[in-house]
């Protein structure tokens, strides 16, 4: 049996998916008036902007100001922006808190690349970093394991609760327009290379305008576009301790690890970076790897027990450089993904940069090395 057809509406963008990058694009359009529709198959923050650690202006390992620089240098103004305004507009508690990362080295070879890279971390996050010691880590954080060498201290950093920050857009964009619809994409329409609709399972939307947001999934839509999307799905997983004693003062980090304290009164302690597809199943296996990560951290957490562990996907490309820009062949067509593990810091560039390409605005933060033509 066939199903009711939903009547085509009309809206001036249509935004694929309900995550943080989604959801920014939407806010900066219909602050300017336009009319937005976010097409969503679940509900706003859903996947990985509702499981992510939600860590912003430390971009963590690369040793070098990267291709995403310019839109993370945007980002970490853009949050702060965000923070003030969210707390103004609605009562949804983001969770915004500033604290100092503390990498961990425990091994010379660590230590000569944390040391190495302190400069670009000033550049990259724009706030001092400096080398402790090992008397110096203890004195911030006792609990540390003794057999570190030292750290760098980042200073000026933040955290907060991703999925709270995504509602909360969402909440505000809303009021400014935003329409949001449940479904499933099917397909696009074109005339003379220009978007003119996206078909859903049970209707379609007509627009001028459409704005890949779907993470991991926009890969699967290549076929309909008939370009290759390369972005593929990394699986991480993370875990809520209950830990004894106070909460730690920081993030503590080690290789690609980290665990800090967070308002729920949980550490929050991870991660993985799987490729296993859209598997978003959680494993004994990732509990196990990340115990053993957090406890050579924080010997304490041996202590500890496992409230909650959750797993989501998170979109990257084959170079781990965001993927951002117009979709050959569509014009009006627009991505905006590839944000990887840093997709809740780097949303609020990503969003700002692709309302000013449909706005026709100077763009806030260039993209060049970001665009799909640098797989062509």
């Amino acid at each position: 049996m066939r199903g009711i057809e939903v009547p085509s509406k009309q809206s001036d963008a249509v935004i694929i998916g309900g995550g943080i990058a989604g959801i920014v694009t939407t806010y900066y359009l219909t602050r300017e008036g336009l009319s937005c529709t976010v097409v969503e198959r679940d509900h706003v923050a859903s996947h990985a902007s509702g499981f992510a650690y939600g860590g912003i202006g430390h971009l963590g390992r690369g040793g070098s100001p990267g291709p995403n620089h310019h839109v993370a240098a945007l980002s970490a103004v853009l949050h702060a922006e965000l923070k003030d305004v969210l707390s103004e507009e609605n009562d949804i508690d983001i969770e915004y808190r500033t604290k100092p990362v503390i990498s961990l080295a425990f091994t010379d070879e660590e230590a000569s690349a944390a040391k190495a890279n302190m400069a670009w971390q000033e550049l990259e996050v724009g706030t001092p970093a400096r080398w402790a010691d090992l008397k110096d880590v203890l004195e911030i954080e006792p609990r540390i394991n003794p057999d570190v060498i030292g750290a760098v201290v980042t200073e000026g950093n933040t955290n907060l609760h991703p999925q709270r920050l995504t509602l909360a857009l969402s909440r505000v964009a809303e009021r400014q327009g935003m329409t949001i619809r449940t479904g499933t994409v099917t397909g696009f329409r074109r005339e003379h290379g220009r978007v003119t609709a996206v078909t859903l399972a049970d209707g379609e939307i007509a627009t001028s305008r459409v704005v890949l947001a779907a993470g991991p999934w926009i890969g699967q839509m290549s076929r309909w576009l008939g370009v290759d999307i390369p972005v593929e799905p990394l699986k991480g997983q993370i875990l809520r301790l209950w830990a004894p004693g106070p909460p730690v003062p920081g993030s503590i980090s080690w290789s690609s690890q980290y665990a800090t304290s967070k308002p729920d009164g949980l550490l929050w302690t991870g991660t993985t970076e799987e490729e296993v597809g859209f598997d978003e199943t959680t494993t004994e296996e990732a509990r196990s790897e990340i115990m053993d990560s957090v406890t050579h951290m924080l010997p304490y957490t041996a202590d500890a027990r496992v409230v909650m562990q959750t797993a989501c996907l998170r979109p990257v490309t084959p170079d781990k450089a965001l993927l951002l820009g117009p979709i050959p062949g569509w014009e009006g067509g627009y991505l905006a993904t590839g944000g990887g593990r840093q997709g809740i810091f780097l949303g609020p560039g990503i969003g700002r940069v692709t309302a000013d390409l449909i706005l026709d605005n100077p763009l806030s933060a260039p993209i060049d090395g970001l665009t799909l033509d640098r797989f062509r």
